[in-house]
């Protein structure tokens, strides 16, 4: 899912669902946060959490299958780094409906502010014969 790869702009629908669920966990939007910073192993991002090293690990999993991380290894440690290209293709579907949505209320606020049409009343006819009572009567 890197820029350049030859992949298309619009992600398929398997692709948002992964990549949506990943930004869902607090954790998993701290660890991209941390590593659009810097890269860093593991075992540092491990670090900065009460949990242990293998619930971190399945986190950068969740992160790298929707192609938000990727690891690359350096000597024996495993470097997790941002992949900001995912982020931008996921920002421009939020745009898009951001787009939809502002047309929308646009289109709401064109009706609202529209001069109300002037009604007059209406003359109300009684049947031939009837004479008004009070609740027929004006």
């Amino acid at each position: 899912m890197v820029a350049g790869e030859g992949k298309p702009d619009i992600l398929s629908d398997a692709e948002i669902d992964r990549i949506f669920h990943a930004l869902a966990d607090a954790t998993r939007r701290d660890i991209v946060t941390r590593t659009m910073r810097s890269d860093g192993s593991i075992s540092e991002l491990a670090q900065g959490y009460l949990m242990s090293f293998a619930a971190v690990q399945k986190h950068v999993a969740v992160l790298e299958r929707a192609g938000l991380v990727i690891k690359q290894r350096r000597g024996r440690e495993q470097l997790v780094r941002a992949v900001p290209e995912t982020l931008r293709r996921a920002n421009e579907l939020l745009t898009r409906y951001e787009t939809l949505w502002r047309a929308r209320v646009a289109a709401i606020d064109d009706i609202l502010a529209e001069p109300a049409q002037a009604t007059t009343p209406t003359e109300v006819r009684l049947p031939r014969g009837t004479r008004p009572t009070k609740g027929n009567a004006r």
